[in-house]
């Protein structure tokens, strides 16, 4: 990857991360006034000159002003389904490679694409519920589905696998890469 595609942490003016950006985006932002350098690059060559400026490379930056937007929210999507029931599945609580998306009311009956309707279930319980409720399977959930809450370090967790300098900024980040999260 080329020095000027290295991914760069934006930090809001509360230092309360925003997005990842790459470092000419990043630089572009500093040069203009727009944010502040809070860490380098830890390369010892790692300046990037211009014609008139020698400017360092950027590992986390922070914005002057603050940035007003919504809270992130985890997608819904297999993988987080998956990880929110921490690979388990909730009728029989059997840990399988071969896990299987269940809506715990039938989409046929008119249960939702949802947090609150979706579970992780093996093969062998996701068809023995069929297209039945699980009361009328007579099989209970093992814990209530619902919406995960989202910290910022769940959302930014591939890049605080490989640069240990940004998990300051991300309170509960420890916990997470150990696996408790």
């Amino acid at each position: 990857m080329s020095l000027l595609n290295q991914p760069v942490l934006v930090l809001n003016q509360n230092y309360e991360p925003l997005h990842v950006c790459n470092v000419r985006r990043a630089v572009v932002l500093v040069a203009r006034g727009k944010a502040e350098v809070i860490d380098q690059l830890d390369r010892a060559a790692a300046l990037l000159r211009t014609v008139t400026d020698e400017f360092a490379v950027p590992s986390v930056i922070r914005m002057v002003y603050f940035i007003r937007r919504p809270r992130p929210m985890v997608r819904l999507s297999r993988r987080e389904v998956f990880a929110r029931d921490r690979h388990t599945c909730q009728y029989c609580g059997a840990h399988k490679p071969d896990l299987t998306l269940d809506h715990v009311v039938p989409r046929a009956r008119g249960g939702g694409h949802s947090w609150e309707n979706l579970v992780s279930a093996c093969r062998a319980c996701n068809h023995r519920k069929a297209g039945r409720t699980p009361d009328e399977a007579r099989m209970r959930l093992r814990t209530r589905p619902v919406r995960p809450n989202t910290t910022f370090a769940h959302i930014y967790l591939r890049h605080l696998e490989r640069r240990p300098a940004w998990r300051p900024f991300f309170p509960g980040s420890e916990q997470l890469l150990a696996g408790g999260g």
